[in-house]
């Protein structure tokens, strides 16, 4: 290119760089450069953005959800509105990255098996947990914190519980006042409860699994391994009873910390949060302005409300489109909310 042809190139691209538009290099298979070229004129048209972002969030939709099963089962808890499915979502997010996570911070935790996964797979240097209800705080605090001795006698009280009526009322009646006595009562009544529903108000499980009743959902050595194995991996993971907010300004200047954001669900007009948790009174419009700020990645997820799509235009987050199973094994959508 002779020096007129390059001049006249760069006033150009000047021009467009005017108008808002600038170069971006990308990698692209042969099979897909035909769609690429196609598409090539709509990406300077401003107008054509709205269009744009539907076209991707369809290429990012799936079509079948996760298949729980085959996730590894690391947390003790069973929640309502637990993200097993998600894993899978959150190992891509992690492995393209461009950088190895300093720190993955899970703040709303409960039963916390994205945290879990995340560590149990090395995908971050670290793992913070945070827990603001003092009945789910006292098993993680238990397991993670306690002693030898403490989590030791806190896996034989599960392996050799007597499952009756009597005994389960006796301890959920019970007003312990150490964490591992505590973390005991928080795993009796998660287990005991319908639906693992841990707010105040929960009846226990009648029928339960095949008519097992209270049985039905007791796995005495499952739970014990779990602890043993969650034990194990107690250096690589952090965890505090306290404030979410607090905790993600407290990594908010760390560009290589990845954050997880997964409240009670009480945005847009949505009751289930309020049912299933203790803590349930979230900013949610102050919450997203928060993860806007930080400097890390972050993902969040939501029921698909129009309150919360809303939100997360505003503050510039990318949304997706993820297909799960509710418990009535129906499909739904919910979103997850992306930030760079």
């Amino acid at each position: 290119m002779d020096a007129t042809a390059l001049q006249r190139q760069n006033r150009r691209i000047e021009r467009l760089k005017s108008q808002g538009v600038s170069r971006s290099t990308v990698l692209v298979h042969e099979e897909c450069r035909p769609v690429l070229d196609s598409l090539r004129p709509h990406f300077i048209d401003p107008e054509k953005a709205e269009t744009l972002s539907a076209l991707v969030e369809q290429l990012h939709k799936k079509v079948k959800p996760t298949n729980v099963a085959q996730v590894r089962h690391l947390s003790p808890f069973r929640y309502p509105g637990g993200k097993t499915w998600l894993v899978p979502e959150v190992r891509q997010w992690l492995l393209a990255a461009k950088q190895r996570p300093s720190v993955f911070v899970e703040p709303f935790a409960g039963g916390a098996i994205v945290g879990l996964s995340v560590a149990a797979e090395n995908l971050a240097e670290r793992v913070f947990l945070c827990e603001l209800d003092d009945d789910v705080a006292a098993v993680w605090e238990t397991i993670f914190h306690g002693s030898d001795d403490d989590v030791s006698e806190f896996s034989r009280r599960i392996t050799t519980f007597d499952v009756t009526l009597d005994n389960v009322r006796a301890i959920l009646e019970s007003k312990p006042r150490s964490p591992k006595n505590r973390a005991f009562r928080t795993v009796i009544k998660n287990r005991m409860q319908r639906g693992g529903i841990m707010a105040a108000g929960a009846g226990l499980v009648k029928e339960g699994e095949a008519g097992k009743g209270l049985k039905s959902r007791w796995y005495p050595d499952t739970l014990a391994k779990r602890i043993e194995v969650l034990r194990s991996m107690k250096d690589r993971i952090d965890f505090e009873q306290g404030d979410a907010f607090e905790v993600v300004r407290r990594f908010a200047d760390d560009p290589e910390a990845f954050f997880f954001i997964d409240p009670p669900y009480t945005a847009g007009g949505k009751k289930a949060g309020s049912r299933l948790y203790t803590h349930n009174e979230i900013d949610h419009e102050g919450l997203f302005a928060l993860m806007a700020s930080v400097r890390g990645s972050v993902m969040m997820t939501y029921d698909d409300a129009p309150e919360v799509r809303e939100m997360a235009q505003r503050h510039g987050f990318r949304i997706e489109l993820v297909p799960m199973k509710n418990t009535h094994h129906a499909i739904i959508h919910e979103l997850l909310i992306l930030k760079p």
